[in-house]
């Protein structure tokens, strides 16, 4: 729960909110990572001292739903000149660490990250004769906070979030997001580390598959040459009831699809409901690494290869350097781009499973034919995969949502990989690779994922067979998947018929 309340009136866990300029004894018993936020915001916002904010009534640390301690909520008078309108700012507290003393995150020093090294924020295009910002953003702001405390997966400029339902629970258009660089908000360096502010950007669906099938940044760039659809700060606009595409028709085919050809995607990965089941052998015991496949208890993956996946997922946005997968080695790689201490989950998972296996102890095994589940949504991202991401040489991982595995597929580019040319699919432990799979030129391959669901597979390709299945994943509406059976070219033969 949350209430609401002005950032000046005292809280039951925290005092008033000091400016900077507030009496050095009351800043001493102020949260240092706070006050530090509190005095950027008020660099920006001088005349609102105590704005608006929405409060965790039970902190996160004492056992409370929401992670962020606090939302501000200022308004923002725009720059009509400059296609800017006014609108409401709402600033995050609690993705960064905000005390110091480990309560909620594990301090490291000053030179790195503050705790995810990142707060949320999110503009909101005020409405004629609106007096008060609207909190359902801060709300929105929670479940973003706690994906990323849960997964401890941490969100970068140009990302994306896939959200399915209108953002205020309306009738509207708006029902994804992207992310970028807050435009007025600057890093600020606190006792604990860097914090950077991150701004929730609202899109339609169209705009989301464009920056899924391109790069997020690119549709950010042009959503900023669109006043109604953002302008130059990003400015979400619930109201908005057309996509950039139909506000400007040239954009698709002069930007977005030349853009695709050009600089492919770069999506390196996604988290995903997936699964995967080796069909060269039955399984030899209750150990074997194919009781990650559905139905049966997932194994977890080791530590080393969870950061190698993660490391993936981050140089995947490095679009313009060689594709290299991290190597599997006991040290982690150095760099502020590419390591960061233990996470509480890596220690929980180290200490509470026995399914876990010491990862010097994994063998890489060579598979002879393999069968991929997906849900609808993630199928629908293999084209993706293809041809914006293996045609340019590059990878693409699965994390599934629902057990500890990984889908990997991987171009002859990529250096690092355990799959190779002469044996495509390989596993280490419930982690899969793909070595550039032999159909990915077929334009017919990539129309077939729009396919509906079938009892037999849909076709076979050169010793693919792909089929819909009911999935058990989806809990609402025609339930929904896609199935894929890969067997290596020398092995080019028909596959058993029916679905899983």
């Amino acid at each position: 729960m949350a209430e609401l309340r002005p950032s000046g009136a005292p809280g039951p866990t925290a005092p008033p909110a000091p400016g900077p300029t507030a009496p050095p004894a009351f800043a001493s018993l102020f949260p240092p990572g706070l006050h530090a936020i509190y005095g950027e915001c008020r660099r920006l916002y001088p005349d609102q001292p105590n704005p608006l904010q929405v409060t965790a009534i039970v902190k996160y640390w004492l056992g409370g739903p929401d992670p962020l301690d606090y939302v501000s909520m200022y308004r923002n008078v725009g720059s009509p000149s400059a296609n800017i309108p006014e609108h409401w700012h709402y600033i995050s507290f609690g993705l960064s660490d905000l005390y110091g003393d480990n309560r909620v995150h594990e301090f490291t020093g000053t030179d790195g990250p503050s705790g995810f090294g990142f707060e949320l924020t999110f503009r909101l295009k005020r409405e004629t004769g609106e007096s008060a910002p609207p909190t359902w953003p801060a709300e929105l702001m929670q479940g973003l906070a706690r994906y990323v405390f849960q997964s401890e997966n941490t969100f970068c400029s140009g990302d994306h979030v896939s959200w399915h339902s209108p953002l205020d629970n309306s009738e509207s258009r708006i029902q994804h997001m992207l992310l970028t660089e807050d435009p007025q908000m600057q890093p600020v360096q606190t006792p604990f580390g860097v914090v950077t502010f991150l701004q929730i950007v609202g899109v339609c669906t169209e705009e989301l598959h464009s920056a899924q099938q391109w790069n997020g940044q690119g549709i950010l760039e042009l959503l900023r040459t669109v006043p109604v659809a953002g302008g130059p700060w990003l400015i979400t606009d619930m109201r908005r009831g057309e996509t950039i595409f139909e506000i400007d028709p040239h954009l698709q085919q002069e930007r977005v699809d030349k853009g695709i050809e050009t600089d492919g995607s770069n999506l390196s990965g996604v988290s995903a409901k997936c699964a995967w089941d080796d069909l060269s052998r039955p399984p030899e015991d209750d150990e074997d690494s194919r009781s990650i496949c559905i139905g049966t208890q997932p194994r977890r993956l080791s530590g080393k290869d969870t950061e190698q996946i993660r490391e993936t997922l981050r140089r995947g946005l490095e679009i313009n350097s060689k594709p290299v997968l991290p190597p599997i080695n006991p040290q982690r790689q150095n760099g502020l781009a590419h390591d960061r201490a233990p996470s509480r989950k890596d220690s929980l998972e180290s200490d509470s499973s026995t399914a876990i296996i010491p990862h010097e102890l994994i063998r890489t095994r060579q598979l002879e034919s393999v069968h991929l589940k997906f849900n609808q949504e993630s199928g629908a991202l293999i084209p993706l995969c293809l041809r914006g991401r293996l045609l340019h040489g590059r990878h693409f991982t699965y994390k599934s949502i629902t057990g500890d595995m990984a889908i990997t597929f991987v171009s002859t580019g990529v250096e690092g990989a355990f799959a190779t040319e002469e044996h495509p699919y390989a596993a280490h432990g419930p982690w899969l690779q793909v070595r550039r799979p032999f159909f990915y030129s077929l334009p017919s391959f990539h129309r077939l994922f729009l396919a509906h669901p079938s009892s037999s597979p849909l076709a076979t390709l050169g010793g693919v067979s792909l089929w819909g299945w009911l999935s058990p994943w989806e809990s609402a509406g025609p339930p929904r998947g896609l199935g894929l059976d890969l067997q290596s070219p020398v092995r080019a033969t028909p596959l058993g018929q029916g679905g899983p």
